[in-house]
C-alpha cells in the first residue's frame, strides 16, 4: 500500500512506528514470520475487509456489554473464538496459547487497552475476560 492508501486504511495509526519493537518482541516466532509473509502482499482492500472484520467483532462485544451479558458466558465465548478464527485467517495459526496471551496484553500494555477501548470504554477489560474465559 502506498502512505496515502494506509492512511486511509488505519487513520492516524502508524503500524510502521512499532515495527522494531514487534521484531524485537516476537520476531524469532513462527507466528511473526508467517504474519509478515502473509501481510507483505496485502492490498488496500485486504485491510479494509481486515478492519470491517474487527468491528464486527468489537461490536458484537459491545452488544453483549451494553445488554449486560457477563464475559464468561457462552455468547461471549463465541465472540472470542470469532476472534481468534479473525487472527488465524489474516495473521498466522493463532493458537489457545497466543490468543490468552493477546487477551493478557489487551489489559497489560495500556497502549493496546487505549486503542480498544475508543470503541467503547471497558472493551479491552471484557475481551480479555471473555478470551480467558474461552481458554480458562
Amino acid at each position: 500500500m502506498t502512505s496515502e492508501e494506509s492512511l486511509e486504511v488505519f487513520g492516524d495509526f502508524d503500524p510502521a512506528q512499532y515495527e522494531d519493537e514487534v521484531k524485537e518482541r516476537w520476531g524469532d516466532t513462527d507466528a511473526y514470520r508467517e504474519s509478515a509473509r502473509r501481510t507483505k502482499g496485502y492490498t488496500k482492500q485486504d485491510c479494509q475487509r481486515i478492519g470491517v472484520g474487527s468491528n464486527e467483532i468489537n461490536q458484537a462485544f459491545i452488544v453483549l456489554m451494553e445488554a449486560g451479558v457477563p464475559a464468561d458466558s457462552p455468547e461471549a465465548k463465541a465472540v472470542a473464538e470469532r476472534h481468534r478464527g479473525h487472527i488465524s485467517k489474516w495473521f498466522y495459526p493463532c493458537s489457545p496459547e497466543i490468543h490468552a496471551g493477546l487477551g493478557q496484553m489487551y489489559v497489560a500494555d495500556p497502549r493496546f487497552t487505549k486503542n480498544i477501548d475508543k470503541a467503547r470504554p471497558g472493551l479491552a477489560k471484557y475481551i480479555s475476560k471473555a478470551i480467558a474465559a474461552l481458554w480458562g
